[in-house]
């Protein structure tokens, strides 16, 4: 088992990648997300991301801390990504553990270590956690327009104007949308606005500010489509 403390600054994304092992993910400090096949996990300090070894993934946060243990053995053969609480004690486990990885070659360290080990698999504990899904298009002009609202979610151009920016009729990038990503064009850019505000949200700006950054014309706009999509205000989530 292996522990890192990976300090990430704001904007920092690691593309699509794959690990030999299991990989548990969370935030140290601040908040990251995971991306695994389209679907997204915000992770704050009190919830973590079991990956299964050979699960494509993408990370992306900061300015935060991103704390990662690597196993060889699944608890329970866990074998899709599966949120896991953070306790304080698994919290301060995978600290001690990444703070003593260089004692490891001492017997006596090494013996302490293996139980420490063990604790930890004994505290991983599946928990809910809701997703926002963004699949991705494959038509290169989709693409196109994905890659522009991942980047800048509050922009407010209907297909219309993105399909004069592509070359595509506005009615053709809405059948592609719809085809290739099942569900409409609307539906996948509120997805997009909402993973962009909880990012912004668990960084603990106000909602007013959070939902004018990611298009929304009023806060209660903002909030009725959280609560659509996550069945819970803004605040009720993140408590």
């Amino acid at each position: 088992m292996v522990a890192r403390d990976i300090p990430l600054t704001r904007g920092t994304r690691f593309p699509p990648h794959r690990h030999d092992v299991h990989q548990l993910a969370w935030a140290a400090r601040g908040v990251i997300s995971v991306t695994v096949a389209g679907r997204i996990w915000v992770l704050p300090a009190t919830r973590a991301l079991w990956i299964p070894a050979g699960t494509p993934h993408s990370l992306e946060g900061g300015p935060a801390v991103a704390r990662a243990v690597y196993l060889d053995r699944s608890p329970r053969g866990w074998r899709a990504p599966t949120p896991v609480a953070v306790t304080p004690l698994l919290r301060e486990l995978a600290g001690h553990l990444a703070r003593t990885a260089d004692d490891a070659g001492r017997p006596a360290a090494a013996a302490a270590r293996r139980r420490a080990e063990a604790v930890l698999l004994d505290l991983l504990e599946p928990v809910e956690a809701a997703t926002i899904d963004v699949p991705m298009p494959r038509d290169p002009r989709a693409v196109a327009v994905a890659e522009a609202l991942l980047a800048a979610p509050g922009d407010p151009r209907g297909l219309a104007a993105w399909g004069r920016r592509v070359g595509a009729a506005g009615r053709t990038l809405a059948r592609v949308f719809d085809a290739e990503t099942g569900m409409s064009f609307g539906r996948w850019r509120t997805n997009v606005r909402l993973r962009a505000a909880m990012l912004l949200l668990a960084e603990g700006q106000p909602v007013a500010v959070v939902a004018h950054r990611v298009g929304y014309a009023t806060p209660s706009a903002f909030i009725a489509a959280f609560r659509t999509a996550l069945g819970v205000s803004p605040g009720a989530y993140f408590q």
